[in-house]
């Protein structure tokens, strides 16, 4: 039986709308086998949402897109997935799916594509690249694609961060957090966002903390989808007076994400579950290490 595990990813961080995205020690496990026929599909963990359990199931489909792409028959498989990355949360549930699905497809048909070609594919499918990639790299990458295809470059995390995720008992639909955004962009908010994306990636590679709070500051997206997050720009405030280096709205929500370093994160914890405990929505504080590796695959 083929395991894979894949890792949580937080996508967009502040300026980086569908570029940028980091991969966090929390992840769905799939284990998938031949079977003589038809399709057995067990979901071991319950979600808010119901897992589909017949051919409409993501990680099936992206099985299917796998064989098709590359011209061979889809056999009959068995499909377990034990999913911990909540869904409809802004941690990339969907992409982990779909990387599940490309890496298991691959690994029954006998490795076939390189990683770089699961890539463009989870990215052609996704639609942008920002969760898609650091799930199958690791890190934090950075990606852009056109019609041609995806670039990406992986950069190295400095040691001593955390990220703090901050989870609501209410999920943000994609297409909700999409219909809020406007049609246009002023020409200083694009050169805003640019020079704030720029920022980030630079004072990343250099550990340049002092730096974070301003490269997170964003024009796109969190200003329009904070209508969808109560008291989001409170609990910001509150990370940072509890020591966060930065924070930021965590893909298209709901989860509220922020950056710690190491010696800062034991009276960040106290502090932050103390005051989220005081607000409604059940919010759920976890730290979490930023996953290296990306998508596993091994055999049992």
């Amino acid at each position: 039986m083929i395991h894979i595990r894949i890792p949580a990813t937080s996508a967009n961080m502040g300026p980086g709308f569908d570029s940028i995205g980091i991969a966090v020690e929390l992840y769905n496990h799939i284990w998938v086998e031949e079977i003589p026929e038809g399709l057995m599909i067990e979901v071991k963990r319950k979600q808010e949402i119901e897992v589909p359990k017949d051919e409409t199931n993501l990680i099936y489909q992206t099985m299917k897109y796998f064989y098709d792409q590359k011209g061979l028959k889809m056999p009959c498989v068995r499909i377990v997935q034990e999913d911990f990355i909540p869904m409809i949360r802004g941690l990339g549930s969907s992409a982990a799916c779909i990387v599940g699905g490309l890496f298991a497809a691959n690994a029954l048909a006998g490795n076939i594509a390189e990683k770089e070609e699961l890539a463009q594919m989870a990215a052609k499918l996704e639609g942008h690249p920002d969760n898609s990639n650091p799930a199958i790299f690791g890190s934090m990458v950075v990606g852009a694609q056109d019609d041609n295809g995806m670039k990406h470059v992986r950069l190295e995390l400095p040691n001593d961060l955390l990220f703090a995720t901050m989870v609501p008992n209410f999920p943000v639909s994609t297409h909700d957090s999409r219909r809020v955004l406007p049609d246009a962009y002023s020409r200083g908010d694009m050169v805003f966002n640019a020079s704030r994306a720029a920022l980030l990636v630079a004072s990343m590679m250099t550990g340049k903390y002092e730096n974070f709070d301003m490269s997170m500051e964003d024009r796109v997206h969190q200003p329009y989808r904070a209508q969808l997050i109560p008291g989001m720009h409170e609990i910001f405030a509150h990370a940072k007076e509890f020591g966060a280096v930065a924070s930021y709205l965590s893909g298209a929500g709901s989860t509220l994400m922020a950056m710690v370093t190491k010696d800062k994160a034991e009276a960040f914890e106290s502090k932050m579950s103390e005051y989220l405990g005081t607000l409604e929505h059940g919010w759920k504080l976890s730290l979490l290490q930023a996953d290296m590796q990306g998508v596993l695959v091994e055999t049992e």
